[in-house]
Parts: C-alpha cells; sequence; structure tokens
C-alpha cells in the first residue's frame, strides 16, 4: 500500500513539472489574487456607500426627538373621535357637527375579514416584520430614484400609523427617514394587536350616507352598510379594506350623501375583488368562499342617505352644541386655576376657553346626555307647525349668506317655547322658531325680548306679598297719574277701577294698580329678586325704572329665563336653574361633568302659594281664559299673560305642580302683531290657543307627568282673614255697614288685618255719573241720601300718595268695591250755574238730555197754561219718566251747590210744543232764576263740551270717544290718532268677541324708551 502510494506521489509530481501545467498554476494564482482585490474593493465600496447612507439617514433624523415610551403612545393613540349627542333615557340623536366622523373600537369588535382583507391588502407580512420590510423599503427608494411610473408602495401598517398620528403627509425623504425610525421604535413599545386596532381606528375611509368625511373602521361601518364592524360579511369587509387606498375614488357616495352613480361605483367595487384576490392568494379565504363574495351584489348594502343630526334637529344640536361648550370651557378654566366666574366678565378669557372647549367638543368623542324628551320634543315641533294662528307674514329684503345678492326673504312670526320640571329643572323640551332656514335664532333660549306683563308676578306681586305689603285681595289704587310726560294706562281700556282687589287687578292685569304697587316697594329693590332667579341680561336701570314693573327692561329676558323664574312659584319658593345637559362622558365612559340640582331660596313657600293661588284666576276668569279652554285635559294651572308696547311681543306662562310651559310669540324685527286682526285673530288669542294647543301636545306624549293627580297645597301659614275691602285693614262697624268687608288669603308669619280700618265715617251723599260724594250744606235735600259712608281725605291721601291723582276716580262705577252709599270725596263744583237740557215726549214719556259735570238731579214743571207747578225730583241718573197726557213740562237742572240751570224748552203730551210767554207768568210761583248758558265750560277736567247753542247741553263733556293718546305718548292700543285734550286709551283694548277673555295686558310704560304692556 505504502508502494503504491509512494508511485501516485511520483507521477504527481512529474505531471507538475510539465510545461503546461506551469502556466495553469500561474493563471489561476492571477485570478484568484484579482479576485481577492475585486472583492476588498465591493467591501469597501459598500461599507463606504452604507456610511454614507447611514450619514445621511442619520442627518435626515437627526432632528427627531427621542420620543419615550408613552409620549409614542400617547400620539398614537390621542386620534380625533366625534361627539354624539342623546335625548333623554339615553336615546341617540346623531353626532355633532365636526369635519370628520369618527367612533372608536376595539379589535375585538372587528370582524375577523376585516382584518384578514386589510392585512392581506396592506401588510402581509405584518405578524413577521420590525416596524419595516427592508426590500420593500429599497424598492420604493430605487422607484422613486428612477422615477418609475409604477409605485407599489412598501409601507407597512405600522409606518401608516407613524405617518398619520406622528408625522404628517409631507412627500420627503426626511420624513420617511423619521416614519421608519420611529416605525421600529414602536414596534418596541406596542403589541402587533395595539397597532393593528389604532390602525383600524385612524384610517380615513371616505364619506358616509350623510357625505361626511369618515375615518375608522366602525364609523366606515356604520356610515357606508348600516352594521357594526364586528357584523360586516366577507364582501363588506373586502370593500372597506379596499377603500384606504383612494379613500374618495372608492368611496360610495358623494359629499351630498348620495350614492354615486353605477359608473362611478365601479372603481371601488373593482377594488373590493382585488381586495378578495389577495386574501385567496394569502390563503385567509378558499375558492369557494371567493367565487361567492365576487358574485356578491354589494351595491345592494349601501346604505340611503341619512339627515344629520343639524338636519333632523336643528335647532336641539346647536343648542347641545353651545352649553356643552359652555361646561367645557368653564372645565378647562378651572383645570388651568381659573375661576370659570371670570368667564362671564372677561371677554379675553372667554375667548380664550371657548376656542379649546370648541376642540375639545368637536373632536375628543364626548358623549353628551341631555334631559330632552324625545317624545315630547317631536310632540312640540309637529304642533307648532301645524299651528295655524301665527298671524301675517311679511316679505323683505335681506342678502344671500352665499352670492351676497339681495333676494326677497320672508318674516314671519316667530315662537319661542320652553318646557321645564320644576322640581330638577330639566328642561324637557322646546320650540326654537317657525323654520331653521329662516333665521338660526333659537327663540326660547337666545332671543332677549320685553316680557310685558308676565313680570308683574316675579317683580310686583310676589315680592310685595313677601314682603308683607299686601294679601291676596288687598285693595290697590287703579287710578291715573303721570310722571313728567309719561302718563301709562290700562291695557283693556284707558278706564279707571279705582280701589280694586289685588287678585283682580293680577287676573285682568291693570297696570295702573301694579305700577302703584310696585312704586311703593321699588326702594327695596325687588328686581334683586330676579337676579336669583336667572334673569342675565338686568342692566343698572332696570332695578329703579318703574316700568320695569309691566316688563320695560332694557334688553329683555328669554323665554327660558321667564319661565324658569316662574317654576319657582310652583317650587314653593326655590328657584332651580333650568339645565339641558345632564352629564357628558368621555370615550372611554367616564363621567367628567354631571349636573347638580343648587336650589335657591327667592320667596317664601307662603308667597309662591299666594300668587299661585291668585295666578289661578288669570285661567279662570282673566286674561287667560282662552288658554284653559283650549285644554283637552283638567289640572291645576296657574298663569299670567303679557303683551309688550304695540302687541310686539305676546307672552303666556302657565304652570301645575309638575311642570311649566313658557310660550312667546313676535316678529325678528318687532312690530305690531294686531295689524291683521280682521285677518287673523287677536294676538293675545293667539298666543292662549298657541299655549294651550302645544300643553295638549306634550300631555299625548306623556300624560302621566304633564297631568300630575296632586294638586298646590296652601302651606299652614297661609290664612284667610276677613278686612275693609276699601282699605285693606281689619273691618270696623263703619265697614260692615257699608258692606265692604271681603275675604281672602294672607301669610299670617308676615301680614294680617289688624289695625281697624280708618277710611269710612258717616256721611250724606249724592251721586254724579255713577260716583258718589259727600253732599254739600247747600245741596237740595231732595237729592241727597243720608246714612252713608264717605271716605276721609287722610285716607285718600294715603292712598293715592306720592303719584297722585284725581280722587274721584277712587270708587268709579265699575269698581267692584263701589257702593251707591260710599263717596269718595267732596266734589269740586265749579259755582256756575248748569247748562239747560233739551226736552222731548214721546206718548206718555218725557225725556231730556244730560247737563253739566256737577248736576245732582232734575225737577220737572207742570207749566199748562201758564202753571209752574213741580211735578217731582229726580236723581241725574234717570232722565226720563211717565206724565199726564194733554199737559205741558219743562225741565230744570240742579247742580250739588244748589244753582239750577235755565228751563228747558217746553214739550207737551197733547202733541204741540210752545214756549210760556213770561208775561203771562208773572202772577205765578216762579220758577227758580236761571242763568245764561255758558259755552264750553260745562265739562270736567277742562273737556269743554259747552252748548249747542240753544241753552241746552249736547253729551257729557266727554273727549273724543277715547280714541285718542295720553299727551301723545303713543298709548293708544289701535293707533288710530290722538285728540286735541286729555283723552286717552283706544278701541283696541276692549277685548275678544266671543271668547270670554281679554287676551293681553298693558299700556303704556316709560316716556323715554319703547313702552312696553
Amino acid at each position: 500500500m505504502k508502494d503504491w502510494i509512494e508511485k501516485i506521489n511520483a507521477k504527481i509530481d512529474e505531471l507538475l513539472e510539465q510545461k503546461w501545467m506551469k502556466k495553469l498554476r500561474i493563471s489561476g494564482s492571477v485570478t484568484w489574487n484579482l479576485f481577492l482585490l475585486f472583492l476588498v474593493f465591493a467591501l469597501l465600496g459598500t461599507v463606504f456607500v452604507g456610511s454614507v447612507g447611514a450619514g445621511y439617514f442619520a442627518s435626515l433624523v437627526k432632528e427627531e426627538p427621542l420620543r419615550s415610551k408613552e409620549e409614542l403612545r400617547n400620539q398614537i393613540f390621542s386620534y380625533e373621535e366625534t361627539s354624539e349627542i342623546y335625548f333623554a333615557n339615553d336615546i341617540y340623536i346623531g353626532k355633532l357637527r365636526t369635519d370628520l366622523d369618527r367612533r372608536e373600537t376595539s379589535l375585538s369588535n372587528v370582524a375577523p375579514d376585516v382584518v384578514n382583507a386589510v392585512l392581506a391588502t396592506e401588510d402581509e407580512y405584518f405578524r413577521e416584520h420590525n416596524g419595516i420590510v427592508p426590500k420593500a423599503v429599497i424598492r420604493g427608494l430605487l422607484q422613486d430614484v428612477t422615477n418609475s411610473a409604477t409605485q407599489t408602495g412598501g409601507s407597512t401598517l405600522t409606518q401608516q400609523l407613524i405617518k398619520n398620528q406622528v408625522l404628517t403627509n409631507e412627500v420627503s425623504y426626511e420624513r420617511k427617514a423619521k416614519e421608519i425610525l420611529l416605525a421600529m421604535r414602536l414596534e418596541h413599545f406596542m403589541t402587533k394587536e395595539e397597532i393593528l386596532e389604532a390602525y383600524l381606528n385612524i384610517i380615513p375611509y371616505g364619506r358616509n350616507s350623510s357625505g361626511r368625511n369618515i375615518a375608522g373602521v366602525e364609523t366606515a361601518a356604520e356610515g357606508i352598510f348600516g352594521v357594526k364592524a364586528k357584523e360586516l360579511s366577507l364582501p363588506q369587509a373586502a370593500y372597506i379594506a379596499g377603500i384606504p387606498q383612494a379613500p374618495f375614488a372608492y368611496t360610495p357616495f358623494t359629499n351630498t350623501g348620495e350614492l354615486k352613480s353605477e359608473e362611478a361605483l365601479k372603481p371601488g367595487i373593482d377594488r373590493m375583488k382585488t381586495v378578495l384576490y389577495r386574501m385567496k392568494e394569502a390563503g385567509y379565504i378558499d375558492d369557494a368562499q371567493y367565487k361567492e363574495a365576487l358574485d356578491y351584489d354589494i351595491a345592494a348594502d349601501f346604505r340611503g342617505p341619512e339627515m344629520r343630526a343639524e338636519d333632523r334637529y336643528p335647532w336641539l344640536t346647536y343648542e347641545l352644541e353651545a352649553r356643552a361648550k359652555e361646561i367645557i370651557a368653564e372645565k378647562l378654566a378651572k383645570e388651568d386655576g381659573v375661576d370659570p366666574e371670570r368667564l362671564k366678565t372677561e371677554k379675553k378669557i372667554k375667548d380664550k376657553y371657548t376656542i379649546l372647549a370648541d376642540r375639545d367638543v368637536r373632536s375628543k368623542g364626548y358623549r353628551i346626555y341631555s334631559t330632552i324628551n324625545k317624545d315630547m320634543y317631536d310632540s312640540m315641533q309637529k304642533a307648532a307647525k301645524d299651528f295655524q294662528y301665527y298671524g301675517h307674514t311679511y316679505t323683505g329684503k335681506g342678502k344671500d349668506p352665499v352670492t351676497g345678492e339681495e333676494i326677497d326673504i320672508e318674516m314671519p312670526v316667530q315662537v319661542g317655547s320652553i318646557l321645564i320640571e320644576n322640581s330638577t329643572g330639566r328642561i324637557l323640551s322646546f320650540v326654537g322658531g317657525r323654520d331653521f332656514k329662516t333665521t338660526q335664532v333659537n327663540h326660547a333660549t337666545q332671543a332677549y325680548r320685553s316680557n310685558g306683563s308676565t313680570m308683574k308676578p316675579l317683580l310686583v306681586y310676589g315680592p310685595a306679598i313677601e314682603y308683607g305689603v299686601i294679601g291676596a285681595g288687598s285693595p290697590l289704587v287703579d287710578v291715573k297719574f303721570s310722571i313728567g310726560k309719561w302718563s301709562p294706562s290700562n291695557y283693556i281700556t284707558s278706564d279707571e277701577r279705582g280701589l280694586i282687589p289685588a287678585r283682580e287687578a293680577l287676573a285682568d292685569s291693570q297696570n295702573i294698580s301694579a305700577l302703584r304697587l310696585y312704586n311703593d316697594i321699588i326702594n327695596r329693590r325687588p328686581a334683586e329678586l330676579l337676579v336669583k332667579m336667572g334673569f342675565t341680561k338686568l342692566h343698572p336701570d332696570d332695578f329703579t325704572n318703574l316700568a320695569t314693573g309691566i316688563g320695560a327692561l332694557s334688553e329683555g329676558t328669554t323665554v327660558e329665563e321667564n319661565t324658569n323664574a316662574f317654576a319657582t312659584f310652583a317650587n314653593g319658593g326655590q328657584f332651580v336653574d333650568a339645565y339641558m345637559i345632564d352629564r357628558i362622558e368621555d370615550q372611554e365612559g367616564n363621567i367628567i361633568y354631571q349636573h347638580e340640582v343648587e336650589p335657591v331660596q327667592v320667596f317664601s313657600p307662603e308667597t309662591s302659594y299666594i300668587v299661585t293661588d291668585m295666578m289661578r284666576d288669570v285661567l279662570t276668569k282673566g286674561t287667560g281664559t282662552m288658554a284653559r279652554n283650549t285644554l283637552k285635559f283638567s289640572s291645576d294651572f296657574a298663569a299670567k299673560t303679557g303683551t309688550s308696547q304695540d302687541y310686539k311681543d305676546v307672552w303666556l306662562v302657565g304652570y301645575n305642580p309638575n311642570v311649566s310651559l313658557g310660550v312667546w310669540m313676535g316678529y325678528d324685527q318687532p312690530r305690531p302683531l294686531n295689524v291683521f286682526n280682521n285677518t287673523y285673530l287677536q294676538p293675545s288669542v293667539r298666543v292662549n290657543k298657541l299655549w294651550g294647543t302645544l300643553m295638549n301636545a306634550v300631555y299625548d306624549a306623556d300624560p302621566q307627568l304633564i297631568d300630575p293627580p296632586t294638586s298646590f297645597k296652601a302651606p299652614k301659614n297661609v290664612v284667610t282673614a276677613s278686612f275693609c275691602g276699601i282699605s285693606g285693614m281689619a273691618p270696623s262697624t263703619a265697614c260692615a255697614n257699608a258692606g265692604l268687608v271681603r275675604s281672602d288669603l294672607f301669610n299670617a308669619k308676615v301680614f294680617l288685618p289688624s289695625q281697624p280700618d280708618d277710611s269710612l265715617a258717616s256721611s250724606s251723599v249724592v251721586t254724579i255719573k255713577g260716583k258718589t260724594y259727600n253732599a254739600l250744606p247747600n245741596t237740595p235735600a231732595e237729592f241727597v241720601k243720608s246714612g252713608g259712608a264717605g271716605i276721609n281725605q287722610a285716607f285718600i291721601k294715603r292712598m293715592l300718595g306720592r303719584l297722585g291723582g284725581n280722587p274721584a276716580s277712587l270708587l268709579p262705577k265699575n269698581s267692584t268695591l263701589s257702593n251707591s252709599s260710599v263717596s269718595a270725596v267732596d266734589f269740586p263744583a265749579d259755582g256756575s250755574p248748569p247748562a239747560a237740557v233739551s226736552a222731548s215726549v214721546n206718548g206718555s214719556t218725557l225725556s231730556w238730555s244730560g247737563s253739566s259735570n256737577d248736576v245732582v238731579g232734575y225737577r220737572i214743571y207742570n207749566v199748562t197754561n201758564g202753571g209752574n207747578t213741580l211735578v217731582t225730583s229726580v236723581l241725574e241718573s234717570t232722565q226720563s219718566i211717565t206724565v199726564a197726557s194733554g199737559q205741558a213740562y219743562v225741565v230744570v237742572a240742579v247742580d250739588i251747590t244748589g244753582l239750577t240751570s235755565p228751563q228747558s224748552n217746553v214739550v207737551s203730551t197733547g202733541g204741540s210744543e210752545d214756549k210760556p210767554d213770561p208775561e203771562e207768568n208773572n202772577d205765578q210761583e216762579q220758577i227758580p232764576p236761571t242763568t245764561p248758558p255758558t259755552n264750553g265750560n260745562g265739562s270736567n277736567n277742562g273737556n269743554g263740551s259747552g252748548n249747542n247753542g240753544n241753552g241746552s247741553n249736547n253729551g257729557n263733556g266727554s273727549g273724543n270717544n277715547g280714541n285718542g293718546s295720553t299727551n301723545g305718548d303713543g298709548s293708544d292700543n289701535n293707533g288710530n290718532g290722538s285728540n286735541s285734550g286729555n283723552g286717552s286709551g283706544g278701541d283696541g283694548g276692549s277685548g275678544h268677541p266671543g271668547d270670554g277673555t281679554n287676551g293681553g295686558d298693558s299700556g303704556n310704560t316709560t316716556p323715554t324708551e319703547t313702552s312696553k304692556r
């Protein structure tokens, strides 16, 4: 064996010694050395290029901060989410207005087909890579360097997440380098499931069926197919997964929410088929599933157009958005250590936190739960829409909001109404206006208007009872007064009612009595109680202006504020601030705001009950009877109507133990509502009907809440006490004898009539034009009624007070306290004989005209054949008697001082009229001496009636039938001109034919600004 090996070696040596073999060895050595040289150069080049590339990469990312794990995760998960709003009982309304709709979901709530479709299409190596796929990065780089027309895209899901949440969509090497770096870093901080879930929540998916931009798989599923993400079928999942490559090309809806044409839908459907193919290739689905999905009619699944929340419920959506921003602004300010109260007074601070709150409300995915009852809200909107008696719609000029061109715009009568639960302050429903497209002002919560006579219980009667000034039936003075050029008048007519019970004054909404009462308490600044009850726009003058007592506010109040204040009476005197947002939750369901009820005691329970009892009369026999007649159910309601100057606003606010409903009507640009009364109902009748209609609507929605079985109960200190109706003091014998004892409710804790009445004294009286006056010593006895009662002058002075007024008006004929045996004052006789009357005869009836204003009666004489026999004497209220036939008569007027008028013309029941010959009467008993007639001096208060040139006065010396205005102050209701004198009032306040309601309330208010009723 050894020999054999040696032979082989010898043979090899022999071969090596050969010449060709030497050449081969040399060539191989050279080749190897060259290879080694090239290898070295290649390695050096690679190192160089790599170093340069690494350096370039480092330069691109040198400005990128080193983000911590917590910081990077927070940025990834801080995607914007659309806030949602809800009715009461967590009934979904919709999303708030935003540029991008998004609703977060978890990976567990996403269908597996969606996940598989996304991975097969967007990142097939997602489970294996560490944030990037190197070959994809190189491929993308080469395509970019070579300016390739075909860009295959190489971003992983992790990179796309970084681009969308941390970086921007900027196209640059710097952004791409940062994206690669952060993607690899993110893979160390988050699990694959977290990355996938975040991706599915942030990626854009085009538009939904409302036309809004959407992002996130949950939003896409609901917005495109109307299902949850976990309910998506295979074809639906594939369609959605394909959209992100070109969101607005593949989305099935236009920007208005309409479904695209069949041709425009094709790109999205083709993309779905591509996704399905890739799922099959990746092994996520088999051939059968693939074929079945390809044949599926995906277009049939696209949901129909969906109205946005602001389109379906515009008033509500905007109102909740505004209130949510206020709440969040205060929350953010408080978190920054800023007193939220400063937002109310410092504009810069308010603006700052309003902007921050607006951003949060639109993007942080809050769930805003309101107090609005859906059924009631829907019912009120329908009832308001169907109401037929708003009034005339004007047409005016305005600018088109888009083009700016001048166009014709409608100006209808607007409406605002609100329903509040008394005990909690929850706003259950409201009506914001007639048509949101006409005006976006919420007339229930934002429009500030004069509240007219609905102010009276809040600012006048309530405080007066609280202060112990009056009880429910205490007498008030309804006698005209003037302050400078301002002479307020009553609503219904310009009549004065003299001494009138407070209850009656409130029920009939008398202005003069309310203003006099307010004048008695204004120095106590009762307007501060309005502040406690939520009035937010009071000016300094509102605390001192007498006209505030009947609603003449500098800026006005809203329906919400006014109605909320009335609920104070229903709550036993506690003001509970009305609210519309019950709570706000964040994305995780944490409650970040919860409303808390904080009652404020404004009135005592006793005051509240007494005022409530008084306002019951408004509905049963006052200005709100039409509202009560409109109701389809019976409940313990109290209410007050209100009308501002010239019918520019009409109100009705009413409540029962459970709820308060306020209604207002008027034009946005204030103008009278009663111009077309011949076509439409009188304005106060309209608001009466509307209040009843809206109350019926909410009753249909929830009868149990709207019509509680309980009623208002009197507290133990509310008692019924007797008093003298003329003074309000404890009844005296004289008051009892005069039949003037009354009884009504009082708060025993603060005021009971205890001091005996001192207003009356024994007196002989006369009657002049329905009013009683003290007889004078020289008043003829046949016209005097003895044993009556007269009002003493000290009492008169006390009742008229600083405002003064005509004492003779304290007990007018239409006063409920008037009594024929009670005289108010001494009559201011003029000292001149009365004017002659004109007599006439019809068969056996002798009649005559009236005479001067101080006449107390008439004497009738028989002057047949020159005689002068006194037939009878009658009181001035009688102007006709039955006489014998075939006789001649004359009539003589007698005034309160005993002076007589010239005799009238002679009339005869025999058919002829003669005047007696004076010479033939010389031997007869003389008729009392006469005085020549005077021109224009026979009337009271300078009205100048005069006579007709025949010695007799036609009429009663009044002005122009009451159709003028007082001192030219514009208080005339119908605007039909003013008279030249001191006549007041107008025809417009005379009630409403056939309905039994007076409908409105007040007269003029202040000489310096628009008057309110």
